[in-house]
């Protein structure tokens, strides 16, 4: 069996970091899933200051939308597999309009036979205020009920903040 971790965290918290610290920790093949898209400059600038911050042992995955075959595809039992991030991943759902209780009950469902080491970033976005409109309302739910899904799924959750994690589970 694997071990699943959930690495949560606000924007600039520095939960991609820890969760690479971690992934570094443990000996196999190390594929990073990236499920970011770059519609713009400020983000093909973001995506690429991201690799070139990675170790050169992660293999990058592009995976913007079909994350639990991107997991099982590339899930070995001495893997090394980190989904950044998962908030990226609910947005490109709610753009393309999928289901997405489906797609993370999907995801949830997977985790229990998750092999190798599997790390799952996701930024908290619910500690703020209500936000002002609806579409903004539904990714705040949406994102907390993926997070509490997988946090109970998940072997260990951590929280970071300013740098610094705690552990949670």
């Amino acid at each position: 069996m694997g071990k699943v971790v959930l690495v949560l965290g606000g924007a600039r918290s520095g939960k991609s970091g820890f969760a690479e610290e971690l992934g570094d920790a443990v000996l196999g093949p190390h594929f990073y899933i990236a499920t970011a898209q770059a519609f713009d400059e400020e983000m093909t600038q973001r995506i690429a200051r991201h690799r070139a911050d990675r170790a050169c042992h992660w293999q990058t995955v592009e995976c913007p939308l079909e994350l639990p075959e991107a997991i099982e595809r590339h899930g070995t039992d001495d893997c090394v597999i980190l989904v950044d991030c998962l908030t990226l991943w609910l947005s490109n759902l709610m753009l393309g309009d999928h289901d997405i209780a489906e797609a993370r009950n999907r995801l949830a469902a997977l985790l229990p036979a998750v092999r190798g080491t599997l790390l799952l970033v996701s930024n908290e976005v619910g500690q703020g205020i209500v936000p002002d409109n609806a579409s903004a309302r539904q990714f705040r739910d949406e994102a907390g009920w993926l997070n509490q899904a997988l946090a109970r799924a998940a072997d260990e959750v951590w929280f970071v903040t300013a740098g610094l994690p705690a552990r949670l589970k």
